[in-house]
């Protein structure tokens, strides 16, 4: 104990010595322990923020690479000189094939380009220490760096690389051990990454780690969409995380885009920018969701494409006494509001399918094709529901449609809140409905009354929308689940597109008529 004393006594002692003599202790690195650390840790480091540092990096690459043609190429300046322009000319015309799809990016790369060559060529045949070159790069470094630490798309791929650069530990967290990221992008709206699913995992068990997921990457809640690759691989996955809503904001109807029902209609945009085009020819049409989600929106929208098409009649059915649908009845040939009044419409619509049917037999063709001459008949009915409940023979109607009209080109679009099997009458009208657009509901299970049983389970969500006019989609163009909203067509813009088009609408083809004709004529059976 007293030696021990003694010798922490003796070492007070002459560090006291050591400091009034003026010697300082001297910490060695010794290259067997510190020093690679020290090392490791500064590598980390530059390669963490090497975004940040870029600019002092080709900074530093552009002074070395003068030195070197000063040394050994100072004939090269006339070949560097036309490269930088040849390659500054390339990134600003071009730029957007190397991800620079704004026109300041490319401005940016293209300035950044032209003046690092033209000091390159100025070092090498001058000499890169010769005043001012050696200010003018560094000044001229700092003041192009600015831009580039401020670029918003910049600073967001870091703060994604950092994050997704902890997945195993998310994926851990989340249920999707052994899944890994194979590429991410960042866009206006957030990022999106493909991710490579682990042995047994499916796209399924990735949709049922959502909540997880937007836990572990701090998003907010419904921030994240999981769907299939489109190359249908069943280990891959794409994940997009929304940090700004693109459908915050109502999307205002740019106006029609068809003029031939042979062309897809526009019916809004998904979450990418991308339109949602849905071919409607020879085709059924759904639109459900509950009240106040936007399906009467929807449904102004297609109507409004409808009718600038020269090749389509117009029928409709609205037993809320035209609420809906009135506005539009200038370029509406036929309207029924009054149960009465739709059961005769849709007879009618049979008996025009019918002699349709019986044309094409006889001219040996197989279905319809649409043109002002010979218009496609298309029946618009707002709330089926309705229809069903007060108008009950006129559903054999509508059903004999749903099942015969593709060919002779009679087709329904129907509107509805529930489309349950009271609602919709006979099964036969929900099953042949081709496109199915589903607005928000209130329970998860209406999902798949809407869309079809298990999609919801499939990643489908349509009780999950947020907002009047998102929607999700159903075709055989669009069988994942991706997030739309459609366009807003106020009431103004349906009295100023009905009015447009009123003077443009092709009347009744003559079989049409004469089938009208002879069913007018014939007896009326006795009531039974």
């Amino acid at each position: 104990m007293n030696r021990h004393r003694a010798s922490r006594y003796e070492l007070r002692r002459n560090a006291r010595r050591m400091r009034r003599y003026g010697v300082q202790p001297i910490a060695m690195i010794d290259d067997l322990e510190l020093a690679p650390l020290a090392i490791a840790g500064i590598a980390r480091l530059g390669w963490r923020y090497r975004s940040e540092l870029a600019p002092l990096t080709i900074g530093v690459s552009v002074l070395a690479g003068s030195m070197v043609l000063r040394r050994w190429f100072p004939g090269w300046w006339p070949t560097v000189i036309i490269a930088t322009a040849l390659v500054a000319g390339a990134l600003a015309l071009w730029g957007r094939w190397v991800n620079l799809t704004r026109p300041i990016e490319r401005g940016y790369a293209a300035v950044t380009t032209a003046l690092a060559g033209t000091w390159l060529t100025l070092a090498a045949s001058l000499g890169p220490f010769t005043d001012p070159l050696p200010a003018v790069l560094g000044v001229g470094t700092l003041v192009l760096a600015v831009p580039w630490w401020a670029h918003r798309r910049r600073r967001a791929r870091v703060r994604v690389e950092r994050t997704l650069a902890a997945w195993p530990d998310i994926a851990q967290a989340a249920g999707l051990a052994g899944s890994r990221i194979q590429s991410a992008m960042v866009d206006l709206w957030g990022y999106r990454f493909r991710l490579g699913l682990g042995v047994g995992q499916t796209v399924e068990d990735a949709i049922n780690a959502v909540p997880r997921l937007e836990s572990a990457l701090g998003t907010t809640r419904g921030g994240i969409r999981v769907q299939p690759v489109a190359s249908k691989k069943a280990n891959r996955a794409d994940v997009r995380v929304i940090e700004t809503d693109p459908h915050a904001d109502a999307i205002a109807w740019p106006g029609p885009s068809i003029t031939s029902i042979t062309q897809p209609a526009k019916l809004g945009l998904f979450e990418d920018g991308t339109p949602v085009h849905v071919p409607l020819l020879r085709r059924h049409a759904l639109f459900a969701g509950m009240s106040g989600a936007g399906k009467s929106g929807g449904v102004n929208v297609l109507l409004g494409d409808l009718t600038a098409c020269q090749d389509v009649i117009l029928w409709a059915v609205d037993l809320k006494r035209g609420m809906e649908l009135l506005p539009w009845a200038s370029c509406i040939d036929r309207i029924a509001t009054t149960p009465q009044e739709a059961e005769a419409l849709l007879a009618d619509a049979v008996v025009i399918l019918d002699g349709r049917a019986d044309d094409l037999t006889t001219r040996g063709e197989r279905v319809r094709e649409p043109s002002p001459e010979r218009p496609a008949l298309i029946i618009v009915i707002d709330e089926y529901a309705e229809l069903a409940s007060e108008a009950p023979r006129a559903i054999d109607h509508a059903d004999s449609i749903a099942r015969r009209g593709r060919a002779p080109a009679v087709n329904l679009i129907a509107a509805t809140q529930r489309p349950s099997k009271d609602a919709m009458g006979k099964s036969a009208v929900r099953s042949q409905m081709d496109v199915r657009l589903c607005f928000r509901v209130r329970e998860a299970r209406d999902g798949d009354l809407i869309l079809g049983q298990g999609m919801v389970k499939a990643g489908w969500h349509p009780h999950k929308l947020d907002a009047p006019g998102k929607f999700l989609i159903s075709s055989p163009e669009h069988d994942i689940p991706r997030r739309a909203r459609t366009y807003l067509l106020d009431d103004e813009g349906v009295q100023a597109t009905a009015e447009q088009h009123a003077n443009h609408r092709p009347p009744l083809d003559e079989v049409s008529a004469q089938a009208l004709k002879r069913a007018a004529e014939m007896p009326t059976p006795p009531p039974q």
